[in-house]
């Protein structure tokens, strides 16, 4: 079977469930003949857009050269399951041969990675308060807790960063990108995996050497943790791959002194404890043994509470 008739297939099988289906020349109207790019991917390019009720819209357009039609298919069937405030909602796709869209709600802040960098050209790092990063980090470990526990079926993301994760006008952060999402039943922990999947410096250890563990939910904790470590650190976990530092054992060695990793930038002592909690958190998220790190239920009891209620992680390996 071609992809064509395999993704029709998929479309046929998914019925009711499957969100509103648009014409090429509908997408083309809606997006004002590609106009407002609002960004590009590897995947394809990401527009601006508007419905005929007046709803702002980004429509992901795929590359029909690297698109095999399992992408489109894993976001569509994802997402598709899901209803949470911080995942973001699928309105509709287009599948018209080679042509295939995805239609998403406008997220008018763009993505998370734009306010978190120090490097960042515009220097937008570290506009963010530490209460808005406590209240982000929050908000995407309940929606990865909904992916891991709410569904009626399990979905891993596998690609969990600062570019998927999208904020709103109130800075409310939504999970997008399902692009290399894994769906499993609930009861299976542990999911086969052909090649590693997701983005260097996130992915889990157990993704590349099955010594350290199955492949699991616990390998979406681990890259939360490291992309919480980003927040806190307004480092770039994907550049400094490169570097010879080992990012959280940095950022680990720093716990005991002073706080104050960002610039030289003043912080209070409530914001100082917001930091610690926050790097604590994550510490026991990238453990190299997925059984040592937390469950996102128990990473959403731990985010509450105060530093001293938490036991600090051991040092990373």
């Amino acid at each position: 079977m071609n992809d064509n008739a395999r993704i029709e297939a998929f479309i046929i099988k998914f019925g009711s469930f499957a969100p509103k289906r648009y014409s090429y020349g509908e997408i083309k109207k809606m997006i004002n003949k590609f106009n407002d790019k609002l960004g590009q991917g590897g995947f394809g390019s990401v527009y601006k857009g508007k419905l005929p009720d007046g709803r702002l819209v980004a429509v992901k357009s795929l590359n029909e050269t690297k698109s095999n039609g399992e992408d489109f298919m894993n976001e569509v069937a994802s997402i598709s399951r899901t209803s949470h405030v911080n995942i973001v909602t699928l309105l509709g796709f287009c599948f018209e041969r080679s042509k295939r869209a995805l239609i998403y709600e406008f997220m008018p802040k763009g993505s998370l990675d734009k306010f978190i960098y120090s490097q960042g050209t515009d220097n937008q790092g570290h506009q963010l308060e530490w209460k808005t990063l406590d209240d982000i980090a929050f908000g995407i470990a309940r929606g990865l807790e909904y992916l891991h526990q709410g569904c009626n079926t399990r979905i891993l993301h596998f690609d969990i960063k600062p570019h998927n994760v999208l904020l709103d006008e109130n800075f409310c952060p939504k999970i997008s990108d399902f692009g290399l999402s894994k769906l499993c039943k609930r009861k299976k922990s542990v999911v086969s995996m052909t090649g590693a999947r997701g983005t260097a410096g996130y992915i889990a250890p157990e993704v590349f050497f099955s010594k350290f563990g199955g492949v699991s939910h616990k390998s979406d904790v681990y890259s939360y943790g490291m992309m919480v470590l980003e927040m806190v650190g307004g480092i770039d976990v994907e550049a400094s791959q490169t570097s010879e530092i080992y990012f959280p054992s940095w950022i680990y060695k720093h716990l005991d002194q002073s706080m104050n990793l960002n610039l030289n930038e003043e912080i209070t002592g409530e914001e100082e404890e917001i930091t610690r909690k926050l790097i604590a958190v994550s510490l026991w998220c990238i453990q190299t043994n997925s059984l040592d790190r937390p469950s996102m239920t128990r990473v959403i009891d731990m985010l509450p509470g105060s530093i001293q209620s938490l036991e600090l992680p051991p040092r990373p390996t």
